[in-house]
């Protein structure tokens, strides 16, 4: 191109009139209800609730969204129309809560979609009425996207029996948890930050066992509290609670005062990919009355023990745990307890194939398979344990059933590389060296002796 007509060009555009060049409006704004010019004005230090109702009931008779000009607007007790669109500056525009009754709410709305918003409930006490800062109920499609929800006395956000997207948002500094997701349908919750939070980061519940689908990948997850106390039920990155078929995946999940991810009676869920650390109690967790479950790929790098799959004696079966590392585990519980029950790097009792893990450091047992007659089929192969002065712990209890426990390397084990144990107590040689045949429900074999 010539020069001197390129330069000719540019100089016309820069003359060219100002309202001439604003007839083209930034994508997000076309057809939306500009609020200012509907009088619900930015900076004013009075409640705008009223005024911000009717522009949100006008919007949704319209089928147009509306735009939020940056600056801060005192508002409580909205409730979320049909159709509801609501878009902002992100960083800027900012929904204060003014007190008295809830904040943001919305039941069996078509469809809820907030972006670019701060939503701020200023720690000003939530009505018990709603679970959280925003609380949504049979939504079935929900979008949040680049949101800072913020300083909840209860949860963050609430989402009851909704589906959609929540992602690339904050929550931050709620009393509960920062997303609490309940009967959930086609859930997804990605690209998130969750912080400073009470009793827990994100919770996926049912209130009844059965098949949900939540998605949880590539979340930032960290100092979660148990402000409200219990062994287990606060304190967690995500707590997963009788949902089934959850998928819980790639994660960064750090400072939590117990685990990682808990899932308590959920079946088929898949836990892989996390990155955990520093943990209070158990790293990764699958409880109680479940059935089916992956827990894959993961690391944990601090906590009380690493990974557990328990309680049979509840009806907990069924899972493979491979290709995890455990490290740097403590020992330490975060509550009394009546005997020794932390310091364990991989910990499992039904059902159950745990296979190339590496677990450096238990301060008690590398591996531990069953708990007194809670044991059946399990297999342990290909795993490598360094410094734990158990290498692997076994139930020889009488009604323990099958354990195969062949061509693991286990190094550094002082007290011995497997050992049988009745309940708390060692009760044999190194079943590793000689005795395996004494229990005729172990195959211990071709296992490396470091």
């Amino acid at each position: 191109m010539d020069r001197r007509r390129f330069m000719t060009a540019l100089g016309l555009a820069a003359l060219a009139p100002a309202a001439a060049r604003a007839e083209v409006a930034p994508p997000a704004m076309r057809g939306s209800i500009d609020a200012a010019a509907e009088g619900v004005v930015a900076g004013a230090m009075l409640d705008t609730s009223r005024s911000f109702q009717n522009l949100l009931n006008q919007a949704a008779r319209e089928n147009r969204p509306v735009f939020l000009n940056g600056g801060r607007y005192l508002v409580s007790n909205l409730v979320l129309p049909p159709r509801t669109r609501i878009s902002g500056v992100p960083g800027a525009t900012i929904l204060m809560f003014a007190g008295d009754g809830h904040m943001i709410s919305a039941e069996n709305a078509e469809s809820i979609a907030l972006e670019g918003l701060v939503i701020d409930g200023n720690d000003q006490a939530i009505a018990d009425y709603v679970g959280g800062l925003v609380h949504l109920a049979g939504c079935a499609n929900v979008a949040i996207d680049d949101c800072i929800i913020r300083g909840s006395t209860r949860s963050g956000l609430s989402l009851e029996r909704c589906g959609g997207r929540v992602t690339r948002s904050a929550f931050t500094g709620a009393h509960e948890a920062g997303i609490a997701a309940i009967e959930s349908s086609g859930l997804s919750l990605t690209d998130n930050t969750v912080a400073d939070c009470g009793n827990a980061g994100i919770r996926v519940w049912r209130w009844n066992p059965g098949d949900d689908g939540t998605l949880v990948t590539g979340n930032r997850i960290e100092r979660i509290g148990a402000a409200d106390g219990g062994t287990g039920e606060n304190g967690n990155g995500v707590n997963v609670f009788r949902a089934g078929g959850v998928i819980v995946s790639n994660n960064r999940i750090s400072d939590c005062a117990f685990t990682a991810v808990r899932a308590n009676s959920a079946d088929n869920v898949q836990i892989t990919g996390n990155n955990c650390r520093n943990l209070g109690e158990i790293g990764l967790y699958a409880e109680f009355s479940f059935s089916g479950a992956v827990i894959a790929n993961n690391i944990v790098d601090g906590a009380a023990s690493g990974i557990s799959i328990a309680n049979f004696k509840e009806g907990g079966r069924m899972a493979t745990v491979s290709g995890n590392v455990v490290r740097n585990l403590t020992g330490k519980a975060p509550y009394p307890t009546e005997r020794p029950s932390f310091g364990v790097g991989i910990a499992v009792e039904a059902d159950v194939a745990a296979t190339g893990n590496v677990i450096d450091g238990a301060p008690r047992f590398g591996m531990m398979l069953g708990w007194g007659p809670y044991l059946r089929d399990v297999a342990a192969t290909g795993n490598v344990v360094r410094g734990a002065p158990i290498g692997i712990a076994v139930s020889i209890v009488e009604g323990s059933g099958s354990a195969v426990i062949s061509d693991n390397l286990i190094s550094g084990a002082t007290a011995g590389a497997v050992i049988g144990m009745r309940w708390d107590d060692a009760a044999s040689g190194d079943l590793a060296r000689a005795g395996a045949e004494t229990f005729p429900h172990l195959t211990v074999e071709r296992n490396r002796i470091g």
